[in-house]
């Protein structure tokens, strides 16, 4: 059986008492952070966590325009990293395992320096960030995003190579059903020819929303998993559709997003489980 986690930043904003309330009552195993260690009381987290009987699995950073890994500016560099460290320290001290990592700022579709040197400032940088995670036996989950919303990382065969040139044993691959569906011919192979690099996963259907809600198959994509012997927790990224989805939910009007997808999310991917006999 896969361990299941959800990621807080659907949530928008609401107390975490409520989300981690929410995924117990639901069945989860774990709560996926927001990366703004900032916003958040480490021991308030760690009481909830225990009193609901939930696990903080990993923390999903997000990446700014000011937190740009490959960006010319070194200053802009050095607040990226600086950044995500905060984030593994936060990570750390709630117990969680990983940390997501992308090389560049979400949305920025087009190189701003010659694009082997960004590439050099990724595998430089993430290292760097490694090393650091490492200490705290933290994991990097450097995650494929697609065309719209990145250049560097928009499919899993990338990330393989990014992975390659960084060559840290604490590094790996992250794969996200919504981005796959766009950019992979074949969800359930790219996956196989991940094995054991991924080390994450966010599931969603193609349209954000539960699975189940959508179209995606999601039988061989489980399928694959259990054949890699995949072990990290099965997460749930899901978001409403818009270029910002996050100010989308600001506006209202969201409220599947809350009890009724995270209910349909868990529920949906046990009955793959079940009907495959994992």
């Amino acid at each position: 059986m896969f361990k299941y986690s959800y990621d807080a930043l659907v949530y928008c904003g609401e107390p975490i008492r409520t989300s981690i309330e929410r995924l117990a009552k639901y069945g989860y195993d774990a709560i996926e952070m927001l990366g703004e260690p900032d916003n958040f009381n480490i021991n308030e987290v760690n009481g909830l966590c225990r009193d609901n009987g939930i696990k903080v699995s990993s923390t999903c950073s997000i990446f700014t325009p000011q937190r740009d890994l490959v960006h010319p500016d070194y200053k802009i560099r050095n607040h990226a990293k600086d950044y995500v460290k905060k984030v593994v320290d936060f990570t750390a001290a709630l117990g969680g395992e990983k940390v997501i990592v992308a090389p560049t700022a979400c949305s920025k579709v087009a190189p701003i320096a010659d694009i082997e040197e960004e590439l050099s400032w990724a595998v430089e940088n993430v290292r760097e960030c490694a090393e650091y995670a490492q200490k705290c036996d933290i994991t990097i989950c450097l995650e494929s995003w697609n065309r719209y919303e990145t250049y560097i990382t928009h499919s899993l065969s990338r990330v393989l190579a990014l992975l390659k040139r960084i060559d840290m044993p604490n590094v790996g691959v992250m794969g996200d059903t919504f981005h796959m569906n766009i950019e992979e011919a074949d969800m359930a192979q790219s996956l196989i020819e991940c094995g054991k690099d991924l080390v994450h996963i966010h599931l969603a259907d193609s349209n954000r929303a539960a699975p189940g809600a959508g179209h995606i198959d999601f039988e061989p994509i489980i399928k694959a998993l259990v054949e890699i012997g995949y072990d990290g927790y099965l997460t749930f990224e899901l978001l409403p559709a818009g270029a910002d989805p996050f100010a989308v939910m600001a506006q209202g009007g969201c409220d599947e997003f809350y009890d009724k997808y995270t209910k349909m999310a868990i529920d949906t991917i046990k009955a793959v489980e079940k009907k495959l006999n994992v």
